[in-house]
C-alpha cells in the first residue's frame, strides 16, 4: 500500500474490490440516471442489496460532474456517493471528471464524513484513459485536502495490477 499525508489527511493507494472497504463511504462510479448496471456498480448493487437502488430511483439523477450520497446497504461502508464522471468525447471530461471528486468530497464534509473510497471514475465503459483519470483525481483530493476539512482518508482503489500501477505513479509524482 502507498499513501502520501497532505496536511492532517492521508491519501492511499489499495488494490483490491471495494466493494469489500471498511470505510464511512465508497464512491460508485455512477451514470447520471444512477441505475446500477455494470462494473463497480453492479459489484455495489450485488453485494449491497435492492435498498441502495430504491434510494437512487427515489433522488432520480444528478448531472455529469455531480455526487448525491445514499445509504451503504448490505456494504461495510455506511455510505455510497454515486458520483457521475464523463462519458470521453462528449467535451470538457477533465473538468467533469474534477467535479466528480469535489462534489464527493464536499458531501464528506457536509455529512462529516471522514474516510472515503474512489475508483477509477470513467475509466471502464465511459471509455476515459487511467493515465488522465490518476491525475486528476489524485491532484485533485491534494488541493482539496489542503483547505479546511475533517476528511481524514481519501483512497483510491483500483482492482487490476496495471491500473493500480498508474495510480501509483501517479501518487510519487
Amino acid at each position: 500500500m502507498k499513501e502520501i499525508k497532505v496536511n492532517n489527511s492521508v491519501i492511499k493507494l489499495v488494490q483490491g474490490d471495494i466493494t469489500e472497504l471498511n470505510t464511512d463511504v465508497i464512491v460508485n462510479a455512477a451514470n447520471a440516471q444512477l441505475i446500477l448496471g455494470g462494473g463497480v456498480a453492479g459489484a455495489i448493487r450485488r453485494k449491497g442489496g435492492p435498498t441502495i437502488q430504491e434510494e437512487c430511483d427515489k433522488i432520480g439523477g444528478t448531472i455529469v460532474g455531480g455526487a448525491v450520497i445514499t445509504s451503504g446497504g448490505n456494504l461495510k461502508a455506511k455510505f455510497v456517493i454515486h458520483a457521475v464522471g464523463p462519458r470521453m468525447g462528449e467535451v470538457d471530461e477533465d473538468t467533469k471528471l474534477k467535479n466528480a471528486v469535489v462534489n464527493s468530497l464536499k458531501l464528506m464534509d457536509e455529512r462529516g464524513l471522514k474516510t472515503i473510497a474512489f475508483p477509477a471514475i470513467s475509466t471502464g465503459i465511459f471509455g476515459y484513459p487511467i493515465e488522465r483519470c490518476a491525475k486528476i483525481m489524485i491532484s485533485t483530493a491534494k488541493k482539496y485536502l489542503t483547505e479546511e476539512t475533517q476528511i481524514r482518508e481519501v483512497i483510491f482503489c483500483l482492482y487490476s495490477t496495471p491500473d493500480t500501477k498508474v495510480f501509483s505513479d501517479e501518487l510519487n509524482e
